[in-house]
Protein backbone atom coordinates (compact mmCIF):
# COMPACT_ATOMS: atom_id res chain seq x y z
CA UNK A 1 0.00 0.00 0.00
CA UNK A 2 2.84 2.39 0.84
CA UNK A 3 4.46 1.62 -2.52
CA UNK A 4 1.24 2.45 -4.38
CA UNK A 5 0.90 5.69 -2.41
CA UNK A 6 4.52 6.63 -3.21
CA UNK A 7 4.06 5.95 -6.93
CA UNK A 8 0.90 8.04 -6.96
CA UNK A 9 2.68 10.99 -5.31
CA UNK A 10 5.64 10.59 -7.69
CA UNK A 11 3.33 10.63 -10.71
CA UNK A 12 1.61 13.79 -9.49
CA UNK A 13 5.00 15.42 -8.86
CA UNK A 14 6.30 14.64 -12.36
CA UNK A 15 3.06 15.82 -13.96
CA UNK A 16 3.17 19.00 -11.90
CA UNK A 17 6.74 19.78 -13.01
CA UNK A 18 5.72 19.77 -16.65
CA UNK A 19 2.53 21.71 -15.94
CA UNK A 20 4.41 24.33 -13.94
CA UNK A 21 6.81 24.77 -16.86
CA UNK A 22 3.76 25.75 -18.90
CA UNK A 23 1.74 27.68 -16.33
CA UNK A 24 4.59 29.86 -15.07
CA UNK A 25 5.32 31.41 -18.46
CA UNK A 26 4.12 34.96 -18.94
CA UNK A 27 2.96 34.95 -22.54
CA UNK A 28 3.32 38.72 -22.65
CA UNK A 29 7.07 38.53 -21.98
CA UNK A 30 9.98 37.62 -24.21
CA UNK A 31 10.95 33.99 -23.71
CA UNK A 32 14.32 33.23 -22.17
CA UNK A 33 16.04 30.46 -20.25
CA UNK A 34 14.31 27.10 -19.93
CA UNK A 35 10.56 26.66 -19.82
CA UNK A 36 7.40 25.99 -21.77
CA UNK A 37 4.37 27.75 -23.13
CA UNK A 38 1.18 26.85 -24.98
CA UNK A 39 0.66 27.24 -28.71
CA UNK A 40 -2.74 27.10 -30.37
CA UNK A 41 -3.23 25.95 -33.95
CA UNK A 42 -6.48 26.33 -35.86
CA UNK A 43 -7.61 23.28 -37.79
CA UNK A 44 -10.72 23.31 -39.97
CA UNK A 45 -13.12 22.28 -37.20
CA UNK A 46 -11.11 22.50 -33.99
CA UNK A 47 -8.25 24.21 -32.20
CA UNK A 48 -5.26 22.16 -31.05
CA UNK A 49 -3.30 23.36 -28.02
CA UNK A 50 0.29 22.15 -27.74
CA UNK A 51 2.73 22.48 -24.89
CA UNK A 52 6.01 23.73 -26.34
CA UNK A 53 9.18 23.17 -24.31
CA UNK A 54 12.18 25.35 -25.05
CA UNK A 55 15.68 26.30 -23.99
CA UNK A 56 17.49 29.50 -24.92
CA UNK A 57 21.19 29.93 -24.03
CA UNK A 58 22.02 32.92 -21.85
CA UNK A 59 23.28 35.15 -24.67
CA UNK A 60 21.68 37.54 -27.14
CA UNK A 61 19.09 35.28 -28.76
CA UNK A 62 18.17 37.52 -31.67
CA UNK A 63 20.22 35.69 -34.28
CA UNK A 64 20.67 32.28 -32.65
CA UNK A 65 19.85 29.30 -34.90
CA UNK A 66 16.82 27.22 -33.93
CA UNK A 67 16.56 23.44 -33.56
CA UNK A 68 13.09 21.90 -33.54
CA UNK A 69 12.98 18.52 -31.78
CA UNK A 70 10.42 15.78 -32.35
CA UNK A 71 9.98 13.30 -29.51
CA UNK A 72 9.32 9.59 -29.74
CA UNK A 73 6.19 7.58 -29.03
CA UNK A 74 6.52 8.34 -25.32
CA UNK A 75 5.43 11.91 -26.21
CA UNK A 76 8.22 13.15 -23.91
CA UNK A 77 8.96 16.64 -25.24
CA UNK A 78 10.47 17.89 -21.99
CA UNK A 79 12.87 14.92 -21.90
CA UNK A 80 14.15 15.43 -25.43
CA UNK A 81 14.61 19.13 -24.71
CA UNK A 82 16.57 18.38 -21.56
CA UNK A 83 18.82 15.91 -23.41
CA UNK A 84 19.90 18.69 -25.78
CA UNK A 85 20.46 21.55 -23.30
CA UNK A 86 24.20 20.98 -22.78
CA UNK A 87 24.85 20.93 -26.53
CA UNK A 88 22.67 24.01 -27.04
CA UNK A 89 24.68 25.94 -24.47
CA UNK A 90 27.99 24.79 -25.96
CA UNK A 91 27.09 25.41 -29.61
CA UNK A 92 24.73 28.34 -28.96
CA UNK A 93 21.44 27.35 -30.54
CA UNK A 94 17.83 27.47 -29.38
CA UNK A 95 15.78 24.35 -28.63
CA UNK A 96 12.06 24.19 -29.46
CA UNK A 97 10.33 20.90 -28.59
CA UNK A 98 6.58 20.74 -29.29
CA UNK A 99 4.63 18.05 -27.47
CA UNK A 100 2.21 16.09 -29.62
CA UNK A 101 0.32 14.53 -26.73
CA UNK A 102 -1.56 11.28 -27.18
CA UNK A 103 -4.70 13.09 -26.03
CA UNK A 104 -4.44 15.69 -28.81
CA UNK A 105 -2.79 13.53 -31.47
CA UNK A 106 -3.82 9.94 -30.73
CA UNK A 107 -1.91 7.03 -32.18
CA UNK A 108 0.46 6.81 -35.09
CA UNK A 109 -2.08 8.17 -37.57
CA UNK A 110 -2.07 11.64 -36.05
CA UNK A 111 1.61 11.76 -35.04
CA UNK A 112 3.98 9.46 -36.96
CA UNK A 113 1.90 9.65 -40.15
CA UNK A 114 1.00 13.30 -39.75
CA UNK A 115 -2.82 13.01 -39.90
CA UNK A 116 -2.69 13.15 -43.69
CA UNK A 117 -5.36 10.44 -43.81
CA UNK A 118 -8.02 9.49 -41.28
CA UNK A 119 -6.50 6.00 -41.39
CA UNK A 120 -2.93 6.24 -42.61
CA UNK A 121 -2.64 2.50 -43.18
CA UNK A 122 -5.63 2.52 -45.53
CA UNK A 123 -5.32 5.70 -47.60
CA UNK A 124 -8.01 6.78 -50.04
CA UNK A 125 -9.18 10.04 -51.64
CA UNK A 126 -12.27 9.90 -49.44
CA UNK A 127 -10.25 9.76 -46.22
CA UNK A 128 -7.63 12.37 -47.18
CA UNK A 129 -7.71 15.19 -44.62
CA UNK A 130 -7.46 18.87 -45.60
CA UNK A 131 -3.83 19.98 -45.62
CA UNK A 132 -4.60 22.48 -42.86
CA UNK A 133 -5.41 19.51 -40.62
CA UNK A 134 -2.17 17.65 -41.26
CA UNK A 135 0.02 17.55 -38.17
CA UNK A 136 2.91 18.44 -40.47
CA UNK A 137 1.19 21.78 -41.19
CA UNK A 138 1.58 22.87 -37.56
CA UNK A 139 5.37 23.09 -37.60
CA UNK A 140 6.06 26.24 -39.65
CA UNK A 141 3.37 28.34 -37.87
CA UNK A 142 4.72 27.11 -34.52
CA UNK A 143 8.22 28.20 -35.56
CA UNK A 144 6.99 31.66 -36.55
CA UNK A 145 5.05 31.97 -33.29
CA UNK A 146 8.15 31.02 -31.30
CA UNK A 147 10.25 33.61 -33.12
CA UNK A 148 7.72 36.28 -32.21
CA UNK A 149 7.70 35.26 -28.56
CA UNK A 150 11.50 35.00 -28.34
CA UNK A 151 12.48 37.98 -30.45
CA UNK A 152 14.40 35.69 -32.79
CA UNK A 153 15.03 36.54 -36.45
CA UNK A 154 16.03 33.15 -37.91
CA UNK A 155 14.60 32.54 -41.35
CA UNK A 156 14.74 28.75 -41.04
CA UNK A 157 15.30 25.95 -38.53
CA UNK A 158 17.00 22.59 -38.21
CA UNK A 159 15.20 19.40 -37.22
CA UNK A 160 16.08 16.38 -35.10
CA UNK A 161 13.60 13.56 -34.59
CA UNK A 162 14.17 10.37 -32.64
CA UNK A 163 12.34 7.05 -33.15
CA UNK A 164 8.69 7.99 -33.81
CA UNK A 165 9.94 11.56 -34.08
CA UNK A 166 12.31 10.45 -36.84
CA UNK A 167 9.33 9.00 -38.67
CA UNK A 168 7.55 12.33 -38.29
CA UNK A 169 10.64 14.28 -39.39
CA UNK A 170 11.31 12.42 -42.65
CA UNK A 171 7.64 12.51 -43.62
CA UNK A 172 7.50 16.21 -42.77
CA UNK A 173 10.31 16.72 -45.28
CA UNK A 174 8.33 14.88 -47.96
CA UNK A 175 4.85 16.27 -47.32
CA UNK A 176 5.92 19.88 -46.70
CA UNK A 177 8.65 20.50 -49.29
CA UNK A 178 8.49 24.27 -48.78
CA UNK A 179 8.83 24.13 -44.99
CA UNK A 180 11.43 26.52 -43.57
CA UNK A 181 13.84 23.69 -42.80
CA UNK A 182 17.58 23.82 -43.38
CA UNK A 183 18.91 20.46 -42.12
CA UNK A 184 17.18 17.33 -40.87
CA UNK A 185 18.49 14.40 -38.84
CA UNK A 186 16.10 11.45 -38.57
CA UNK A 187 17.51 9.22 -35.84
CA UNK A 188 16.50 5.60 -35.22
CA UNK A 189 13.21 5.54 -37.11
CA UNK A 190 11.33 2.27 -36.83
CA UNK A 191 10.38 2.29 -40.51
CA UNK A 192 10.11 4.65 -43.47
CA UNK A 193 7.91 6.04 -46.19
CA UNK A 194 10.28 5.25 -49.04
CA UNK A 195 10.28 7.29 -52.28
CA UNK A 196 8.56 4.66 -54.42
CA UNK A 197 5.54 5.41 -56.61
CA UNK A 198 4.80 1.69 -56.97
CA UNK A 199 4.33 1.05 -53.23
CA UNK A 200 1.20 2.22 -51.41
CA UNK A 201 1.44 4.80 -48.65
CA UNK A 202 2.47 4.65 -45.82
CA UNK A 203 5.36 2.45 -47.02
CA UNK A 204 5.71 4.22 -50.38
CA UNK A 205 4.32 7.24 -52.20
CA UNK A 206 1.52 5.64 -54.23
CA UNK A 207 -2.07 6.58 -53.41
CA UNK A 208 -1.00 9.72 -51.53
CA UNK A 209 -0.18 13.38 -52.26
CA UNK A 210 3.48 12.33 -52.41
CA UNK A 211 2.94 10.95 -55.92
CA UNK A 212 3.03 14.52 -57.22
CA UNK A 213 5.98 16.01 -55.33
CA UNK A 214 9.24 17.04 -56.95
CA UNK A 215 11.78 14.26 -56.46
CA UNK A 216 14.51 16.67 -57.51
CA UNK A 217 13.55 18.90 -54.58
CA UNK A 218 13.25 15.97 -52.18
CA UNK A 219 16.61 14.40 -53.00
CA UNK A 220 18.35 17.79 -52.81
CA UNK A 221 17.41 18.23 -49.13
CA UNK A 222 20.15 18.23 -46.50
CA UNK A 223 18.88 15.08 -44.84
CA UNK A 224 20.78 12.63 -42.64
CA UNK A 225 19.60 9.24 -41.47
CA UNK A 226 21.24 8.40 -38.12
CA UNK A 227 21.21 4.85 -36.81
CA UNK A 228 22.93 3.06 -33.95
CA UNK A 229 25.13 0.12 -34.90
CA UNK A 230 23.37 -1.99 -32.26
CA UNK A 231 19.81 -0.90 -33.15
CA UNK A 232 19.24 -4.25 -34.81
CA UNK A 233 16.74 -6.08 -32.60
CA UNK A 234 13.95 -7.57 -34.75
CA UNK A 235 11.85 -8.01 -31.60
CA UNK A 236 12.27 -4.47 -30.26
CA UNK A 237 9.19 -3.18 -28.42
CA UNK A 238 6.72 -1.31 -30.65
CA UNK A 239 8.71 -2.10 -33.82
CA UNK A 240 6.22 -2.48 -36.66
CA UNK A 241 6.39 -5.93 -38.27
CA UNK A 242 4.36 -7.16 -41.24
CA UNK A 243 5.18 -8.64 -44.67
CA UNK A 244 5.21 -5.23 -46.37
CA UNK A 245 7.34 -3.27 -43.91
CA UNK A 246 9.69 -6.24 -43.49
CA UNK A 247 10.75 -5.71 -47.10
CA UNK A 248 12.72 -2.81 -45.61
CA UNK A 249 14.40 -5.24 -43.19
CA UNK A 250 13.42 -6.75 -39.88
CA UNK A 251 15.16 -4.20 -37.65
CA UNK A 252 15.84 -0.46 -37.51
CA UNK A 253 19.45 -0.72 -38.66
CA UNK A 254 18.65 -2.62 -41.84
CA UNK A 255 15.64 -0.42 -42.54
CA UNK A 256 17.74 2.73 -42.29
CA UNK A 257 20.10 1.43 -44.96
CA UNK A 258 17.18 0.24 -47.08
CA UNK A 259 15.71 3.75 -47.04
CA UNK A 260 19.05 5.32 -47.94
CA UNK A 261 20.18 2.83 -50.58
CA UNK A 262 16.80 2.58 -52.30
CA UNK A 263 16.48 6.37 -52.44
CA UNK A 264 20.02 6.81 -53.73
CA UNK A 265 19.48 4.24 -56.46
CA UNK A 266 16.22 5.91 -57.46
CA UNK A 267 17.85 9.35 -57.61
CA UNK A 268 20.72 8.03 -59.71
CA UNK A 269 18.30 6.34 -62.13
CA UNK A 270 16.70 9.75 -62.71
CA UNK A 271 20.05 11.58 -62.88
CA UNK A 272 19.06 13.69 -59.89
CA UNK A 273 21.36 15.30 -57.33
CA UNK A 274 21.32 13.28 -54.10
CA UNK A 275 22.30 15.16 -50.94
CA UNK A 276 21.19 12.62 -48.35
CA UNK A 277 23.62 10.94 -45.97
CA UNK A 278 23.51 8.02 -43.58
CA UNK A 279 25.67 7.85 -40.47
CA UNK A 280 26.14 5.13 -37.88
CA UNK A 281 26.41 5.79 -34.14
CA UNK A 282 28.96 3.25 -32.85
CA UNK A 283 27.81 1.14 -29.91
CA UNK A 284 24.36 2.69 -29.72
CA UNK A 285 21.27 0.55 -29.54
CA UNK A 286 18.15 2.65 -29.32
CA UNK A 287 19.26 5.40 -26.95
CA UNK A 288 18.39 8.99 -27.74
CA UNK A 289 20.94 10.57 -25.40
CA UNK A 290 23.77 8.68 -27.12
CA UNK A 291 22.61 10.06 -30.47
CA UNK A 292 22.76 13.72 -29.45
CA UNK A 293 26.53 14.54 -29.66
CA UNK A 294 26.90 13.09 -33.14
CA UNK A 295 23.68 14.70 -34.34
CA UNK A 296 24.88 18.06 -33.02
CA UNK A 297 28.00 17.85 -35.16
CA UNK A 298 25.85 17.15 -38.21
CA UNK A 299 23.42 19.99 -37.56
CA UNK A 300 25.76 22.67 -36.22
Amino acid sequence: MQKIHFLFILTIFIWSCDQNDVDNVDNNSTLNGTGAYQFQYNMTNTVKTLNVFYHIPDVDQTNLPVLVLFHGAGRNASDIRNAWIAEANAKLFIIVAPEFSDQNFPGGDQYNLGNVFIDGDNPSPQTLNPEQDWTFSIVDPLFEDFKSRAGNTSSNYNVFGFSAGAQFAHRLMSFKPDAKIDKIVASAAGWYTVPDNDEDFPYGFFNSPLEDISLSNLFSKTFTIQIGTLDNNPNAPALRRNPIVDQQGDNRFDRAFYMFNTSQTYAESLNLQFNWEIIETPGNGHNMEQSVPQATEILF
